[in-house]
């Protein structure tokens, strides 16, 4: 069983930053695509951003040029999201999942001034 949790959310003004955390651990037999997702007051929930074990990434287009996904170098089951230019739209919970279904609780993150 994988365990992931996430961490780094909060309360930041329109056009600044934050970074969240997500670690996976448990019974883990290989380094698998790690990625974050959010869901809005009243939405579904939507893709952000992934990164593959080879570390091929991929955006949502909402938040391409903001955000940049990464994997620790040491930690491999440690990925972050650096959210720069963060805009009241970006207010969601923030989901981190490792495939193929093992998401973590979610981290708030608000959006205002």
């Amino acid at each position: 069983q994988v365990h992931v949790v996430e961490s780094g959310g909060g309360l930041v003004r329109p056009g600044g930053s934050l970074r969240l955390s997500c670690a996976a651990s448990g019974t883990i037999f290989s380094i698998n695509t790690m990625g974050w997702y959010r869901q809005a007051p009243g939405k579904e929930r939507e893709l952000v951003a992934t990164i593959t074990s080879g570390g091929s990434t991929n955006y949502a287009d909402s938040v391409k040029g903001r955000f940049t996904i990464s994997r620790d170098n040491a930690r491999n089951t440690v990925v972050y999201l650096q959210m720069n230019s963060l805009k009241p739209e970006d207010t969601a919970v923030y989901y981190c999942r490792f495939w193929p279904e093992a998401w973590g609780k979610g981290t708030l993150v608000t959006v205002s001034s």
